[in-house]
């Protein structure tokens, strides 16, 4: 349940990321800042994703994981595109509280997935 959340969460994350990125590069004429968030905002959903085809728990565990830092990346990108006027507070806010969303359900999964693995390990 949680997961068809997290994918339809990050697929539309996905999207606004790549309109933004659109936004930036027509906005700003530039190419390389705009490509970092780009990349990591829609490898979120990319990472997980293919965490659904891992091949045993510690491997589903890594790509969440990698999608974590995913997004992680991509909060960096979106406070400095703040902080240099690249973006506006709203825009920010907005992208910001949906990343927040996706990395408590990233978390959450992570957390509940390794107490499992931990208990039938035990």
């Amino acid at each position: 349940m949680k997961y068809n959340i997290l994918h339809d969460k990050t697929l539309n994350f996905a999207v606004r990321i790549v309109k933004l990125y659109k936004y930036l590069i027509k906005t700003q004429k530039e190419f390389d800042l705009p490509r970092q968030i780009l990349r990591s905002g829609t490898s979120i959903g990319a990472n997980s994703m293919e965490s659904r085809s891992a091949q045993s728990t510690a491997d589903f565990i890594n790509k969440l994981q990698i999608a974590l830092k995913e997004a992680d990346e991509t909060s960096y990108w979106l406070q400095l595109f703040l902080k240099i006027d690249y973006i506006n507070q709203e825009q920010f806010d907005s992208l910001d509280s949906e990343l927040q969303e996706i990395i408590k359900i990233l978390v959450s999964i992570i957390k509940k997935t390794k107490e499992s693995a931990g208990s039938l390990n035990s």
